[in-house]
């Protein structure tokens, strides 16, 4: 089930003396550094509300930051296809999400790590939709076999035609989010009808240090036009693109968030934004941006403290790691982040099941994470300390020396106790792992099943004639 409740357990990075101070220096970076902004009206409608601009760079006020955080809504309700509530943003709930496609693939059964195709897309829809702690999967357009002209297209299309649960996408340019609206209309029945009950969120990001790109704000321009619930996040690496300090780099990435929801909420006062952040280390030795790094998953949780601060709803990132293969590397890593953000105030995680820094993606590894999140929601959820559950008259029933086996209160709440799917309690049986047997198992009887096909047939034929203009492009 998705992890809906609040967390009793206390986590905290940032007082909120730390969140000030760096809300104020991410204030003063706007204000006498500026943005680069491309876009010319972008920057003539920032200076009309107050903007000073010098060539390219935008120098924002603290009102202007102020007004947009009041506009932004405070909670967003994100829908299943079906038109029915999935996902409540901003209410201290926390959902997962895996990829739809990848750059690579490692097969679950040959053990290769491969090209993904487009074909892979069913498996991964599948898993998706059938673990209970995947609330959301992500359409990005990867696909290896699909012309780049149209992947990004294609792959929101095949999500949506299969998978019943709500979709993170994003677009390879403007042309493919135009696109990608018709997609949206056709099933949801018009654009007015989305915005009611969207079951889809977009996903676009600037380009640190500070630089709202021309395909940036086109994107953002156009789902704050028509109210596509969007994640604005950018990605800086800690002595690459972001200063090597931890609160350097919060304060930077604060600031290229702050700038893209002002200009988002000039556009369409209201329109929904969720606050996003992946602020990772650059690896000196690899020269790779790590997403195994406890740098990493420790300054997106307190990314989720400043969204949190804002009133914001947060997109973190989780189950993750830098190891090309299943190992001890790959599940500590992945099993480290996802600990930190299940106790963080992140409202969406994104990337379970990604490896290899962002290359490639592993199915054995979502279904196993699966089970993971579903263990350390336990923690998430705390102790509670009350008459009933201090349980004082059982324990004077029972008695020194006694035992609570046969108790009714043992009877009416052992299944309040976390039991493994995968893993093993057995006191007997083989002394090597079975576990990624019992993986391989899993994934085969999920993928034998009967996919959520989309059924209303005036949907998918609408789908199918989007998808054969799709192709007289290429």
């Amino acid at each position: 089930m998705a992890i809906n409740f609040a967390s009793n357990t206390k986590f905290e990075l940032l007082s909120d003396d730390n969140l000030a101070e760096i809300h104020r220096a991410s204030l003063q970076i706007l204000q006498e550094l500026g943005v680069r902004v491309d876009d010319k009206k972008i920057r003539n409608m920032l200076a009309e509300k107050g903007a000073a601009l010098e060539g390219d760079l935008v120098f924002i006020p603290e009102k202007l930051v102020e007004q947009a955080l009041a506009d932004a809504p405070k909670t967003i309700t994100i829908y299943n296809r079906s038109g029915r509530e999935a996902m409540k943003l901003g209410t201290e709930a926390v959902y997962f999400g895996t990829h739809a496609d990848m750059l690579q693939f490692l097969d679950p059964f040959t053990g290769e790590v491969r090209e993904f195709k487009r074909q892979d897309t069913e498996m991964m829809v599948k898993i998706a939709e059938s673990l209970d702690n995947i609330d959301f999967i992500l359409a990005v357009g990867l696909a290896g076999d699909v012309p780049e002209k149209i992947q990004s297209q294609l792959a929101l299309l095949d999500v949506v035609k299969n998978c019943s649960k709500p979709v993170n996408f994003s677009s390879n340019d403007v042309q493919g989010l135009k696109d990608q609206l018709k997609i949206l209309e056709a099933v949801s029945g018009g654009s007015e009808k989305f915005k009611e009950k969207p079951f889809a969120f977009y996903y676009c990001e600037p380009i640190p240090p500070l630089y709202h790109p021309q395909e940036s704000t086109d994107k953002l321009s156009i789902v704050a036009e028509n109210e596509i619930p969007n994640v604005y996040m950018p990605y800086c690496m800690l002595g690459g693109t972001a200063p090597v300090t931890f609160a350097g780099a919060l304060a930077q990435s604060n600031a290229e968030v702050l700038s893209g929801l002002v200009i988002h909420q000039l556009i369409n006062a209201g329109a929904p934004i969720i606050y996003g952040a992946m602020p990772s280390i650059f690896d000196m030795k690899t020269t790779i941006g790590s997403y195994g790094a406890p740098e990493f998953h420790m300054l997106v949780a307190a990314a989720a403290e400043l969204a949190s601060f804002y009133k914001l709803p947060f997109y973190g990132t989780a189950g993750t790691t830098d190891a090309r293969s299943i190992d001890e590397q790959a599940v500590s890593e992945a099993a480290m982040s996802c600990f930190s953000t299940i106790l963080s105030k992140a409202d969406l995680v994104h990337d379970v099941g990604i490896m290899d820094h962002c290359n490639s993606l592993s199915p054995e590894m979502v279904v196993l994470f699966a089970e993971i999140i579903d263990m350390l929601s336990v923690y998430r959820k705390g102790i509670a300390v009350n008459s009933e559950e201090l349980a004082l008259e059982v324990i004077a029933e029972v008695g020194p020396a006694g035992h609570y086996l046969t108790h009714d209160h043992t009877n009416e709440n052992f299944r309040n106790i976390w039991y493994p799917e995968l893993f093993s309690r057995d006191m007997e049986g083989k002394e090597i792992s079975q576990i990624r047997e019992k993986i391989k198992a899993r994934i085969t009887e999920i993928t034998e099943r009967e996919g959520e096909r989309l059924s209303e047939e005036n949907q998918v034929q609408a789908l199918d004639e989007i998808e054969e203009s799709l192709w007289k492009r290429v």
